[in-house]
């Protein structure tokens, strides 16, 4: 399966997004309020990094209460590791485990056009374990 196939029936609309000037702390309450763990920075239209927790953990480690005044450019992870559609899942969580990262945004040439994460891996997996068993039981039924 490719990673198209994950995101097909996916508005681009819903991807949640910050710009790379907006306030850390700002960011922060988006990703509290869609209790999500990550989202893409935009710079120009253009994907420039991903702002995930992991990222307000280890500025407010260093920095404590003042860093949720810096931009989200100051503190993302930049440049972001992104994911064709025509990738394969097995290749995406490959890179996934690889650069140690749960989230990917989808670019088809510089467009985004989707944001997927491990878990969307992952459940696309144990879909594919179980739609094989489901044939493998079906098999030895009928044999």
């Amino acid at each position: 399966m490719d990673i198209a196939s994950l995101i097909v029936g996916r508005a681009r609309a819903d991807i949640v997004q910050c710009e790379a000037a907006t306030r850390m702390g700002d960011a922060v309450a988006l990703l509290a309020e869609r209790r999500i763990g990550a989202m893409p920075v935009m710079e120009g239209g253009r994907v420039a990094g991903i702002f995930s927790e992991r990222d307000v953990l280890y500025c407010v480690a260093k920095e404590g209460a003042a860093a949720f005044d810096r931009t989200v450019g100051e503190v993302m992870t930049a440049p972001a590791i992104t994911v064709s559609p025509s990738a394969k899942v097995d290749e995406a969580m490959a890179l996934m485990t690889r650069r140690r990262v749960r989230h990917l945004p989808v670019l088809d040439g510089e467009i985004m056009c989707g944001f997927i994460s491990i878990g969307d891996l992952v459940k696309s997996r144990i879909d594919e374990v179980e739609r094989d068993a489901a044939a493998m039981r079906d098999y030895i039924r009928t044999a």
